[in-house]
């Protein structure tokens, strides 16, 4: 089964590795090893929810306003953030 990773540079050194489709998170200090890490942690995670993948998650990108911008533009729209818990505790 092919599945998606998305690595992104921890603060403290090495990678955040997360799959979006099962919400399994992990770190390493490369990329080879925190694909490593994420493979084993996903690999656990289907042993117990089993997964059927029909397609591919898009991954795109989007732009945000610039720090404190953003306050000004609140009070028109409600805006809701949700945070991954899994990716949370790595922080």
């Amino acid at each position: 089964m092919e599945l998606s990773a998305v690595l992104t540079p921890a603060p403290e050194g090495g990678y955040i590795a997360f799959n979006p489709e099962t919400g399994t998170t992990t770190q390493g200090e490369t990329v080879e090893e925190a694909l490593a890490n994420l493979r084993e942690a996903t690999e656990l995670y289907l042993e117990e929810f089993p997964l059927t993948v029909t397609a591919r998650p898009l991954l795109t990108t989007f732009e945000v306003a610039e720090s404190g911008s953003h306050h000004r533009n609140l009070g028109k729209r409600r805006a809701t953030l949700r945070f991954c818990p899994t990716y949370d505790y790595l922080q």
